[in-house]
């Protein structure tokens, strides 16, 4: 059931959250809309316009128009829990990004958050 709740936040409500992690780090929104572009495979134009419409976080995933096959080597923990152990795909996909956002607020290089 928690997860139905994170699935049904709105987008523009998480997105800013995710900002600003990055920028209270030093990091740039365009390093973080770069990060989500990779992972999704939405275009800026796209981001820009989903960030303001009344989109579901756990659709913002399932509609995502080309998920990074990379993505499955995103390794590590967040909130405690090994992503690459979740079972649960749609949250794995939600993990995945706020492990990126993690990487990127801990000063990692853009090159290596982005693992192509």
């Amino acid at each position: 059931m928690e997860n139905e709740k994170v699935y049904a936040m709105p987008l523009g409500k998480v997105y800013p959250l995710l900002l600003n992690k990055a920028l209270k780090k030093g990091r740039t929104k365009e390093e973080v809309d770069t990060v989500i572009q990779w992972l999704t495979g939405y275009t800026p134009e796209a981001l820009a316009a989903l960030v303001e419409s009344p989109m579901e976080y756990g659709r913002f995933f399932q509609e995502a128009p080309a998920p990074n096959p990379n993505r499955r080597r995103i390794t590590g923990t967040i909130c405690g829990v090994r992503v690459e152990d979740i079972q649960e795909p749609l949250m794995q996909e939600i993990r995945y990004l706020d492990k990126l956002i993690d990487e990127l607020a801990k000063g990692k290089p853009l090159e290596k958050v982005l693992r192509d």
